[in-house]
Order: C-alpha cells, then structure tokens, then sequence
C-alpha cells in the first residue's frame, strides 16, 4: 500500500473512464521490424476485458516496441491489433483515441504548459476542431485531478514537477480522454518506493483494460492479473501469476538465480541473486 494513505483513498470508487466498460485488447501473432532489425516475432496476448495485464522481461526484450505497436506508433509487420472487435490500424486516429490511452516511459517535459493544460488534452479526441473548452470538458479535468489528488498542482507548470507527479497528470489526461484500454510503458521507472505504489494504485482503480510494460518482477506480481513474459522479442510465458512467475520460467530469461517465497494470504515474493554465488 502507498506509504501515504491519504494521498490515495482506494477506498473511493473506482472512475469510469466510459458509459459501455473495458474493451479486450488482442495482439495476434505480431511481428514488429525497425529498419531491417525484427524487434518482436508473432507476439499473441490478450487482455481480457478489465484485466490488469504485466509485461516482463530484461532490458531490450522488445516490451517498448511491442507497446508502440498496440497504440499505433510502429505499424506492425504482420500480425493484428484489435481493440473489441475493431481492428486497431483500420481506425481513424480520433476513434483509436476513444478506444486506447496511453502513458508512455520517459514524457517530454521541456515544454511550458500547466499541469490542467496538459490534462486537458486528453479531451482533444471528444473535441472538434478548433472548440473551446466546454463546461463538460472542464468538469472531466477537475474529476480527474482530484481523483489523482494533483488538483492543487493544476496551475503548476508541468516540467517542474516530480517523477511521481508526471506520472500522476499524465493518468488523469488517460481519465479524461473517456479510453477503454490503458497502456502504459514502464509506468513505475525512475520513481522511489512511494511514487511506484501509488501509481500502480491509481492504475489499478482506473477501471479499464489496462496493459503495461513492467520492470520490477515483485510489483507484477502484486499488481497484475495476468503476466506475459517476453524475451528477445518472443513470449516464453503467459498466464496468471502463480503459473508464469516461477524460477524455471524468470531463471533462463533473467539470467539469474531466483527464490519464489510463498505469503499467507498474498502474492509470491521473489528474491534473485547472481549465478556466480
């Protein structure tokens, strides 16, 4: 739990993004190439409606690229996306926007725009062309800053802002842009111990189809309902957390030794140590 309690009451409903609900997301034997480099080979995973689905796998495993092209960034290959049961690459950019929200690993924060301001963007795909902000606009941004507990920071210009905080105002923009599907790339990366839990509770309590690319084995487990494990672009494993994150499954993609501890009542832990000791 988030060390801060009052920051993060999961107690509170969670915040329907949409009227209609989740939407599944399926990725169906994806192929991925940048320049003449295959990145990820005939990847199949879904996430199921609602589900919270994990990522793993070491650095240059092909989870960034993979993430690209399920928000329409590198068009796969070969291979489908689709979001429901509309194939993802066949939409117009505005409806793939209603469906897909994203947070990505590193936002750029070189640019002078107010935390509301960057909120707000999120309502460009509900929005036409050249609109002023409407009184449900400004509803829906006001709804969501409080509901990452930021509202305070609203007027604070974006770049100067925390780990953390980014990464909260850039959920709230997720909330506000009504999607039905969440992705987010590293959600969690470069934050201390407190920022990782909090967000990872705020991603949890949005509602939605959520599938994220995660570093940290331990916060998958507590955090995900469904794991895939990728390495060297392929899948190695996929299933519930009990099933996949096991040492003969992490051991030959991490390259380390791993120790699964068993909690009563609770998620495994893990404890990994070199090959060398």
């Amino acid at each position: 739990m988030p060390a801060d309690q009052s920051k993060n009451d999961t107690s509170k409903p969670p915040l329907a993004l949409t009227g209609p609900g989740p939407l599944s997301l399926t990725l169906s034997e994806i192929t991925v190439a940048i320049g003449s480099a295959e990145i990820c080979s005939e990847v199949s995973l879904v996430a199921e409606s609602g589900q919270v689905v994990g990522i793993v796998g070491p650095n240059g495993s092909g989870k960034t690229t993979l993430l690209r092209a399920a928000y329409r960034v590198l068009r796969p290959r070969l291979g489908r996306v689709v979001v429901g049961e509309d194939d993802l690459w066949g939409l117009r950019p505005s409806e793939a926007a209603r469906r897909i929200a994203v947070v990505v690993q590193e936002p750029r924060s070189d640019f002078e725009f107010t935390v509301r301001e960057v909120v707000a963007m999120g309502r460009s795909p509900h929005q036409s062309a050249f609109a002023k902000e409407s009184s449900e606009d400004r509803d829906s941004v006001d709804e969501a800053l409080a509901h990452v507990s930021i509202a305070d920071l609203a007027t604070r210009s974006f770049s100067t802002l925390s780990g953390g905080e980014k990464q909260r105002a850039l959920i709230a923009r997720a909330l506000v842009q009504e999607a039905r599907v969440l992705i987010l790339d590293e959600p969690t990366n470069h934050l201390d111990i407190r920022y990782q839990l909090e967000v990872l509770e705020l991603v949890r309590g949005v509602g939605v189809t959520t599938l994220m690319s995660i570093h940290d084995v331990n916060l998958a487990a507590e955090y995900c309902d469904h794991i895939v494990v990728l390495h060297r672009g392929r899948i190695q494993a996929a299933g519930s957390v009990e099933m996949v994150l096991i040492p003969e499954v992490l051991e030959p993609v991490f390259g380390v030794r791993v120790e699964r501890v068993a909690r009563e009542g609770g998620r495994p832990l893990f404890w990994f140590h070199s090959r060398a000791h």
